[in-house]
């Protein structure tokens, strides 16, 4: 319903065009790179995972491709990871309509619809969270390495060529750290690094 009502909302506006839609993550990661929209609307909350993934997932492919993250929840965490993941807005789904078309049209420009302010919490909670904890000291130096990375939004073959290891060796370290910390997805982890900032105080 949602979906459908976006649409419409979207399709009245003469100079917006909407070239795709879908019910999944998984079916999202895999239309919206071949249909390269100027803009994805994502919810935060999918069936099969969540709205942030596909816009890391997406934006790694092709960054010029600008997302909105659509939530139900006023979550600091989860606007922390969409900062993360690349969006260039979070909005919430009590949003008016004409406010959304204008947002759209913002960054389709090329325009962040994120307070300044907030991304800048952002980064001073990466640069100043809290040194090393218990969860963190489970972790090898590789795999603090590559959680910090991941909390900058890097996808495994990011990190690969920034660390110099080979993407499945990548893989297998960030599989480990999950089940060290006791998490089951990407997204967590991203929260957790941008909650506690570099691990080695970098």
């Amino acid at each position: 319903m949602i979906r459908r009502g976006i649409r419409g909302l979207l399709e009245a506006e003469d100079d917006i065009v909407v070239v795709g839609e879908s019910g999944s993550a998984a079916e999202a990661a895999r239309r919206i790179p071949a249909l390269r929209p100027h803009v994805a609307i994502l919810d935060g909350r999918l069936p099969d995972g969540s709205g942030i993934d596909v816009c890391r997932d997406v934006r790694s492919q092709d960054p010029s491709i600008a997302a909105l993250i659509l939530t139900s929840y006023d979550d600091d965490d989860a606007l922390f990871a969409a900062i993360m993941a690349g969006a260039a807005g979070y909005v919430l789904k009590q949003v008016r309509g004409h406010a959304l078309v204008d947002m759209v049209r913002r960054v389709a420009a090329g325009q962040s619809t994120l307070d300044p302010s907030v991304t800048a919490q952002v980064l001073e909670r990466i640069r100043t969270g809290p040194p090393v904890n218990k969860e963190l000291e489970a972790l090898t130096d590789q795999e603090q390495r590559i959680l910090e990375l991941i909390g900058k939004g890097l996808t495994n073959r990011e990190i690969a060529r920034e660390t110099h290891l080979a993407e499945k060796t990548v893989k297998n370290y960030v599989s480990s750290l999950l089940a060290k910390l006791g998490m089951s997805s990407r997204t967590q982890a991203a929260i957790f690094a941008v909650k506690h900032g570099d691990p080695k105080g970098d």
